[in-house]
């Protein structure tokens, strides 16, 4: 719609546990976070601007389209997020994890007209509330011996310093000179489901492996093997396809960053 969007958001986090003495190098971190939010619309012309919600994202890569997508649920009044995080340290190996419930509720539902919503790809008619949910963990260990810096002030993880930045030159009296930079290794796996109440935005299960290569606290390189599927998705009939709504990926993806 073209009204005001409202939500309130918080997040409210602590760190029990935080060793001083290694200069944080173990810690244990967990967290709460919530958002309250309502979609509103042009109550003047509900054909165009009714509240609408939609969720999408694509899988942990940059494909072509969002391939876990709700396309546009009409009639969404309400909905929320509820989140729990913890974060585990110990030197160089950290754990991390994190779920998210999202409800949604469609209490005015509205029912749409196929010329007005030709490309709502599920039942028009049905006004349920929703319930979607997904979360993650992930293990990452240094084989170089760095570890993931963690502010307390603000509950956040903070950027990764080599104990070596990469370099390599010729040295003025001859031979070279090289430094490692950080390497660290991660294993990750991924859970989302987006599929309830006759809305198949689809159901996804995804593993991540990666080999990340820090140059210096700026720079880095990352590689990541993703694989997957996803089931119970509404996306092929949305886009005109043929009807599958289940299958199988396996992504390669590199990235070279520099931030400043």
């Amino acid at each position: 719609g073209d009204s005001a969007q409202r939500g309130g958001y918080a997040r409210y986090g602590g760190s029990p546990w935080y060793d001083e003495t290694s200069g944080g190098r173990g810690y244990l971190h967990w967290a709460v976070s919530g958002a309250v939010c309502k979609p509103d619309s042009d109550a003047g012309d509900q054909d165009a601007n009714r509240n609408e919600g939609r969720f999408r994202t694509r899988p942990l890569a940059r494909s072509s389209q969002r391939w876990l997508n709700t396309t546009r649920i009409p009639g969404a009044e309400w909905y929320q997020h509820l989140g729990f995080e913890g974060i585990l340290n110990l030197g160089s190996l950290q754990i991390c994890g994190e779920y998210i419930f999202t409800p949604l509720q469609r209490d005015d539902a509205i029912t749409p007209t196929p010329a007005a919503t030709p490309s709502y790809a599920f039942d028009p008619v049905i006004d349920d509330d929703l319930f979607f949910h997904g979360g993650y963990v992930y293990a990452s260990y240094f084989l170089t011996g760095e570890h993931m810096t963690y502010r307390r002030t603000s509950g956040t993880l903070q950027r990764v310093r080599p104990h070596e930045n990469f370099f390599l030159v010729d040295r003025l009296k001859g031979g070279r000179g090289a430094g490692w930079g950080a390497w660290q290794v991660a294993l990750r796996y991924d859970y989302l489901d987006l599929s309830d109440g006759g809305v198949n935005g689809g159901v996804g299960s995804m593993f991540t492996a990666g080999l990340n290569w820090y140059w210096t606290p700026y720079s880095k390189v990352q590689n990541n093997l993703i694989w997957g599927d996803i089931d119970d998705s509404g996306l092929a009939n949305a886009t005109g396809g043929t009807g599958v709504d289940a299958g199988d990926f396996l992504i390669f993806g590199s990235r070279f960053m520099i931030d400043f």
